[in-house]
């Protein structure tokens, strides 16, 4: 698998895109970031899009894609893929005709820019030639991760979580981790409150894996409190930030 990260900050700033990593130039893990930094003929080659949960920092990117394909004049679809709770999310709040037109239904409600997929936690599901397997974790509103499988190799991208137990105990063997970290030790209690994750918690979520993967790549750091992230970070064997553009072959 070809992972390219598109976005990978817990806020925006320059030089911080929110969350969006493109598998294989056809998947995307989340949609925080898409339009402002593939061409259009990358923005083009998508067909289809895992949401983890609908908070816009994941799901932003949505509309303007929609509306790129259609000035195009193209006739590509692009597929939402989660669980029902999230899609309706998505449709109620952003692409409702009045946020943003809903491209579910345009240029035809037969033949939309967007189509909407139901998935359901732990059943095994296909796309774009990936083998996908949502869990449930715990943040503050309905969220999902995912297990991603080609050629027998899986990434496992927990989207926005706080400490979880699900996701770990049907892990399985990864060749990739993508989890969040979102601020520092010292503000463990919004971390709780917020479902997300710290240096400290981060540990203990490891702990409770079977065995560790190869690569624990850290997404989500908030920039503001991204130094001292990434020194309590220092302290964990095998893990990495990754940053905006990086690419990894897995």
């Amino acid at each position: 698998m070809h992972l390219r990260v598109l976005g990978c900050s817990g806020a925006e700033f320059p030089g911080h895109h929110p969350s969006s990593f493109l598998l294989d130039g056809l998947l995307l893990l989340d949609a925080g970031t898409i339009g402002a930094v593939l061409t259009e003929e990358e923005q083009l080659g998508i067909r289809d899009i895992l949401i983890t949960h609908p908070h816009l920092d994941h799901i932003r990117g949505i509309p303007l894609l929609a509306d790129n394909i259609i000035l195009k004049g193209s006739r590509n679809s692009v597929n939402l893929a989660s669980t029902g709770e999230i899609l309706a999310a998505v449709r109620t709040h952003l692409l409702n005709g009045v946020i943003w037109p809903d491209f579910t239904r345009i240029p035809s409600p037969e033949q939309p820019v967007l189509r909407c997929s139901e998935i359901f936690p732990e059943r095994e599901f296909s796309l774009s030639g990936f083998s996908v397997t949502a869990f449930r974790v715990n943040h503050s509103v309905p969220a999902v991760g995912y297990r991603v499988t080609k050629d027998g190799r899986s990434l496992l991208y927990t989207g926005d979580t706080g400490p979880t137990e699900r996701i770990w105990e049907l892990a399985g063997d990864l060749a990739a981790l993508l989890v969040e970290v979102s601020f520092p030790n010292d503000m463990e209690q919004m971390a709780l409150l917020t479902c997300h994750l710290t240096p400290r918690l981060l540990e203990r979520e490891l702990a409770k894996m079977a065995s560790l993967p190869p690569q624990i790549l850290i997404t989500h750091l908030k920039p503001q409190y991204y130094d001292r992230i990434r020194g309590e970070l220092a302290g964990i064997p095998g893990v990495k930030i990754m940053q905006d553009g990086d690419v990894y072959e897995l």
